[in-house]
């Protein structure tokens, strides 16, 4: 059965597509880079524990491999990675920075540029011709684009275009792969996808991520300060483009499968969430009052608005936004479901991630 080859494999959305691989019995590689205090095994094994609920043996089908995305043949011996990518491989490229802000520009932009550099040539020095390269890009790096966001190439732009560095640098690493293919027949895919959430038919959260990382921030002040009314500067009538990790799981293994693809699809949810529903659920759930005011001004806010105000430096450049993604090629290629986020599906992964999150808190007190 074809290889396939993972690095940032033990990242969120990577993990869990690892994890459906190896039930169907495909052969994964995982690239992971080990750190002072653990192994990549150790690492690969530890997120995989959370995804099986600490029921994970490494089985025969994994591989795992420690590597440094920056280095010249990833830090891998040569004949590790011929034998590696020797016959019909499938490489997916997930390892990137999540940061967004100026201060780490560089390492946003060595991250998600360099390394995607570095990443196509170990791909295209070691792999075959059949042999494909995908990258996982973001359906936000559309950055502030007015109108519907297609699925083909967009030129690189100023940052004033974009709401972060994050943003800018995807598209820049997009245009890259898109210089190697037309120069070099690089065969490569790129598949975007909007803000992962938990599993959509469970309700089990294991990102902080997004609406998460908010949830989280509001959490915390809630249970110190119970029954606040606390103005948030959220239009909510907006909405939240939010794909279950299920459903992105079901079209990465699809483009296993598919031998013929598109070279774009935008992998994103075809329903948004409005901002107002997850304001709702986080009342429900939490002591505390959530306004929506989207003319909330910083000398009006309180000391606590003040707070959330500056947590939300990353989430409150997207709750206002209405972004329309094209998925014309991605309905061509892709079986229909009707796997999306609803509500209702929200309110139980924030209801899962509020549970878990104050669980860990309990742990550190005791």
């Amino acid at each position: 059965m074809k290889r396939i080859i993972i690095n940032g494999a033990n990242g969120y959305v990577a993990s869990n597509f690892i994890n459906e691989l190896l039930m169907q019995h495909y052969e994964v590689v995982a690239f992971v880079r080990g750190n002072q205090k653990y192994s990549a095994e150790e690492r690969m094994r530890d997120v995989m524990n959370d995804i099986n609920d600490g029921a994970f043996v490494v089985p025969k089908n994994l591989r795992i491999f420690n590597y440094s995305l920056l280095e010249e043949n990833f830090g891998l011996p040569e004949e590790t990675l011929v034998e590696l990518f020797q016959g019909d491989v499938d490489y997916y490229h997930f390892a990137a920075s999540l940061k967004y802000d100026f201060k780490a520009k560089d390492e946003i932009f060595q991250t998600n540029m360099d390394g995607v550099e570095n990443s196509v040539a170990v791909f295209s020095k070691y792999a075959s011709d059949t042999s494909r390269f995908f990258f996982i890009s973001t359906a936000y790096s559309c950055g502030k684009l007015a109108g519907r966001f297609e699925e083909k190439f967009y030129d690189i732009a100023d940052i004033e275009e974009f709401r972060n560095y994050y943003e800018q640098s995807k598209r820049y690493a997009e245009n890259l792969i898109r210089k190697h293919i037309e120069n070099d027949r690089l065969n490569a895919h790129i598949l975007r996808l909007s803000q992962v959430v938990g599993h959509n038919k469970t309700g089990i959260t294991k990102t902080d991520y997004g609406i998460f990382d908010f949830s989280r921030r509001i959490q915390s002040l809630a249970m110190r300060n119970p029954d606040l009314k606390l103005r948030v500067k959220v239009d909510p009538e907006s909405t939240q483009n939010l794909i279950p990790i299920d459903k992105v799981v079901s079209y990465l293994t699809q483009t296993v499968k598919i031998q013929q693809l598109p070279v774009i699809l935008n992998v994103v949810a075809k329903k948004a969430v409005r901002n107002s529903d997850i304001l709702k659920s986080l009342g429900e759930l939490l002591p505390i009052e959530l306004i929506p005011q989207m003319d909330l001004e910083k000398s009006e806010m309180s000391v606590y608005e003040r707070i959330i105000s500056i947590g939300m430096s990353f989430t409150a450049s997207y709750t206002g936004t209405k972004i329309q993604f094209d998925t014309t090629k991605l309905d061509e290629v892709m079986e229909a479901d009707d796997n999306e986020a609803t509500a209702e599906s929200i309110h139980r992964m924030i209801t899962y991630f509020l549970d878990e999150n104050s669980g860990k808190k309990d742990k550190v007190a005791c």
